[in-house]
């Protein structure tokens, strides 16, 4: 069994300006994987602005592993359609969790990224330290579809006990 290094809470916040897979509109929904892991969202009707507000949440066991993150519309009758898919490196926020920011004032922005080619990202996010948690607000911006966005909160859970990071 790999050594779990702590959870992740991801929350799919909303999605924006979806892509339109059915006559006007989508039934979209959101699929996480990472590794051998997946998790997915509820669907939203007949909307291509979704607010999700789902938390999900992935073992963290290696973090060199992406989260891939998939938007399907939902069908009845026929296989669901894809509406774009994004990529997440989790490095980084795994790096600022490493750091230990107990003390630090609320609100410390630990890092930021800026979009480029290598991510995802839709417009800067930074990993902040809020609350005596290291969390970090995501807009990734999807791609192999016309348009659409997708926001995301993460959040790290360490492990009972002291285990892990």
């Amino acid at each position: 069994m790999e050594h779990l290094l702590g959870l992740l809470r991801v929350r799919v916040v909303k999605g924006i300006n979806l892509a339109v897979r059915d006559v006007r509109t989508s039934d979209p929904y959101v699929v996480l994987r990472m590794g051998k892991q997946k998790l997915k969202t509820h669907v939203v009707k007949n909307n291509v602005n979704p607010e999700w507000n789902e938390e999900l949440t992935l073992s963290i066991g290696d973090p060199i592993l992406p989260v891939i993150l998939t938007v399907f519309d939902k069908d009845t009758f026929t296989c669901d359609d894809r509406m774009g898919e994004a990529e997440l490196d989790i490095v980084p926020f795994v790096e600022a969790v490493k750091m230990h920011f107990e003390g630090t004032p609320s609100g410390t922005i630990i890092r930021k990224i800026t979009p480029n080619r290598e991510n995802c990202f839709a417009e800067e996010s930074c990993i902040v330290w809020l609350d005596g948690k290291v969390v970090q607000n995501v807009c990734l911006r999807l791609k192999n579809v016309e348009c659409g966005e997708v926001e995301l909160q993460l959040q790290w859970i360490s492990l009972p006990g002291g285990k892990g990071i």
